[in-house]
């Protein structure tokens, strides 16, 4: 059945024009608006890093090195889930209008949204690139490892469109989903290592970098990037299993579930 929606999307012409021109409309409205404009996707990950940059350095003493940038690569990953995932519980009531009146398929509203959260990672992750190698490493420069970004970047993709398609379905006959999820995502930061040692992590939670996604993809992401190393291929390869496995579940529910959104919501 999740097949059907890919073909379906597959015989429409001008797919990738289309989802271009929706992830720009959707990157200016949400940006375009402010008078900071692409800084405001900066403003959070900053924020964040200073607090827990205070919490965790200064007064716990972690004791982590470069963990601004231990913390900003964390983060990247970290609101680029979040950001995707809870900014598209409602999306099949916020944009029946694409669907509903268009005949546009559902699929390319959900890719198109995070393609423009898209813009605010790269963004970012350009931001994270500068400070560490300009200000925090003492090695600076890049490396052939670093090129393990790309496969991570698809990754928090697969996995952020799996979770969008899951919760957003559910929102049509659950709309408390949305408050369900806030508060599982507030317990998932604290069980993800993005203000703690991986050490500490693990030796805390062991095997619970298999069991959260989010955490693995961090850990990977700080391994090519601040350590210049390979990836832990075990965990890369589960992470994209278990992102594959969530968004064909999502396309099954968007093809029992959302066929009736217009009606439902």
């Amino acid at each position: 059945m999740s097949a059907g929606i890919l073909k379906d999307w597959s015989r429409r012409s001008n797919k990738f024009e289309r989802l271009w021109l929706l992830a720009k409309i959707e990157f200016k409205l949400r940006y375009y608006e402010n008078k900071l404009g692409l800084l405001w996707a900066l403003i959070k990950p900053i924020m964040d890093i200073i607090i827990y940059y205070i919490v965790f350095q200064t007064i716990i003493k972690q004791n982590v090195p470069a963990y601004a940038s231990y913390l900003f690569i964390g983060f990247v990953f970290w609101n680029f889930f979040v950001e995707s995932t809870s900014g598209t519980i409602q999306i099949l009531n916020t944009k029946k209008y694409l669907y509903e009146y268009s005949n546009m398929n559902k699929l390319e509203i959900y890719v198109s949204t995070l393609f423009a959260n898209s813009i605010g990672f790269f963004f970012n992750f350009v931001m994270f690139l500068l400070f560490y190698n300009l200000v925090q490493s003492a090695a600076p420069g890049l490396s052939i490892y670093n090129l393990w970004i790309v496969p991570l970047y698809v990754n928090v993709y697969l996995l952020s469109l799996g979770v969008s398609l899951i919760l957003s379905n559910i929102y049509i006959i659950a709309k408390d989903i949305t408050q369900v999820w806030a508060v599982f995502v507030s317990m998932l930061f604290f069980l993800s290592p993005i203000i703690y040692k991986k050490e500490t992590f693990e030796e805390a939670l062991p095997g619970f970098d298999y069991i959260n996604p989010v955490a693995g993809i961090i850990i990977n992401a700080r391994k090519v990037m601040m350590e210049k190393t390979n990836p832990d291929l075990q965990l890369l390869a589960f992470d994209f299993v278990l992102s594959v496995i969530l968004v064909l579940a999502g396309l099954l529910l968007l093809n029992r579930l959302g066929a009736k959104a217009a009606e439902k919501l």
